[in-house]
């Protein structure tokens, strides 16, 4: 343990380092450019009536402002950046409490605490990553079709004043916030994978690696204007593919990881023999319900503006997780005679990771279809399929993130409706092929970077606890705590 702080916090002292020098070599370019806009500014002629009227008529539709013009509502949209702040809260609010209290109580009692540092510990280390070099590496300029930049690290640049980053009228900062949210919930969705058997340590410095050699590089291929598959962005991409919420950048590359990541680990120590059901379907019933009302910011969110599409990611995400929490339950109820909560709690979060990269392409019908395919698909393979291949994945990422996130980005080629969303329309040849190309490419990438990492990882500090440690539990070992007092 003393290993990898010492590695971090030399990392992140040569980091800041790096990026401090960074920072006062671009004040003085930075400060020239903030002049010139300054007399751009005032260069500009003051507005006509109609085109005052213009301005406020794009801020109601969540549209682009009169150019020209010395706009007097330049800065963020009040409502807008209003709902970019909700939504930021929200997805937050998935991790934690949600994914912590769904994890949780899906792993015994002895090891629930551990499930909750891992949650917090990932949340501190991605925030700093995230200022210091991440937001840059996403969506900073001067990078490439893989990955950005340096111009915004240690958030340089970011004005909380100015729009434009993200969308028309919405803060930048509050695009850069709303995107650490993503960027925090993603590799947590890990831990269900690996949960009770993997040191926190390891977890930590995995975690670290991932960020760089994963998910910077997907948020940036993605949704970034220069990216590799940014196909409503960047007219230049090599795979025309679209994702509203997160199915490749989010669901898939966790899940594939986790899927890798699982192996390497091995299961846990009296797989297959011992009892391991969850200690409390309470905290993970309670979790549930928790993603599901966070889901919203993620879903709606993405729209970035309070508008029509965010109402139809809304609509949609509704639609298919209880769609797909019903059918699951149904499943369940023909074949094993019961309708369970963990089946009902199953199937509603993977109507949500399946629709997540459709939310704001597809019709409220066509989110109902693709809960229904939710509510089987991932049901087959962790009732059936699991079993048969021995896989300990612990708490079903892979089964509901893996297979539900390649799910979603495929059907999304299928369903996305130009009448939803316009930017449909030119993208829709060939769309589902570009979307199964940017499945591949999500899948060998993450399976690729995450084997290399996990062995890096295993020679520095070890992936898994001693016996002894795996089987006293780990909250009390790595955590000096325990969850409940007997």
């Amino acid at each position: 343990m003393k290993t990898l702080i010492n590695t971090l916090v030399c990392g992140l002292a040569l980091a800041a380092s790096a990026f401090s020098l960074h920072a006062q070599e671009a004040a003085a370019p930075a400060a020239a450019v903030a002049e010139v806009a300054s007399e751009v500014a005032a260069a500009l002629p003051e507005p006509t009536l109609e085109q005052r009227i213009a301005d406020l008529e794009a801020y109601v539709n969540n549209t682009a402002r009169t150019e020209g013009v010395a706009s007097k509502i330049s800065g963020p949209g009040p409502g807008h950046s209003a709902w970019q702040m909700v939504s930021t809260a929200l997805v937050i609010f998935m991790t934690l409490p949600g994914l912590a209290l769904f994890y949780g109580g899906l792993v015994r009692r002895k090891n629930i605490l551990s499930v909750f540092a891992q949650c917090f510990g990932i949340a501190g280390l991605v925030s700093i990553l995230w200022w210091a070099v991440g937001y840059s590496l996403s969506f900073g300029a001067g990078g490439n079709a893989f990955v950005g930049g340096l111009g915004n690290a240690m958030l340089s640049g970011v004005d909380i004043h100015a729009t434009g980053a993200g969308y028309y009228w919405i803060s930048d900062m509050m695009w850069c916030m709303f995107q650490l949210s993503f960027a925090i919930i993603t590799p947590a969705l890990i831990v269900g994978a690996i949960a009770e058997r993997m040191k926190f340590s390891a977890v930590l410095l995995f975690v670290g690696i991932w960020m760089f050699a994963v998910y910077f590089p997907f948020a940036h291929m993605v949704w970034s204007t220069d990216g590799f598959m940014a196909g409503p962005l960047n007219a230049d991409a090599a795979i025309k593919a679209i994702d509203f919420a997160g199915g490749t950048v989010v669901h898939m590359t966790s899940g594939w990881s986790a899927l890798v990541l699982c192996l390497i680990l091995g299961p846990r120590i009296g797989f297959g023999k011992e009892k391991m059901t969850p200690h409390s379907m309470v905290l993970c019933s309670v979790g549930t319900a928790m993603l599901w009302v966070g889901w919203y910011g993620f879903n709606a969110g993405s729209a970035l503006g309070a508008d029509g599409l965010a109402a139809n990611a809304f609509a949609t995400t509704t639609l298919a997780a209880a769609t797909a929490g019903f059918v699951w339950g149904m499943a369940e109820w023909v074949t094993k005679g019961h309708p369970s909560v963990l089946g009902f709690c199953s199937g509603i979060v993977a109507g949500l990771v399946v629709i997540t990269p459709a939310a704001g392409f597809v019709t409220p019908t066509s989110a109902v279809i693709m809960g229904i395919i939710a509510g089987i698909v991932p049901f087959v393979f962790i009732a059936y399929l699991k079993a048969k291949l021995k896989l300990d994945d612990a708490l079903d990422t892979f089964g509901i993130h893996g297979i539900g996130g390649t799910l979603g980005a495929i059907l999304t080629g299928v369903f996305a409706d130009p009448a939803v969303n316009s930017v449909v329309e030119p993208l829709k040849d060939g769309l589902l092929a570009a979307q199964i190309k940017s499945v591949i490419v999500t899948i060998v990438w993450s399976v690729v970077a995450t084997a290399i990492i996990a062995y890096i990882v295993k020679a520095v500090v070890g992936l898994r606890p001693s016996t002894e440690v795996e089987r006293q539990g780990l909250d009390i070992n790595e955590h000096g705590e325990e969850g409940y007092a007997d």
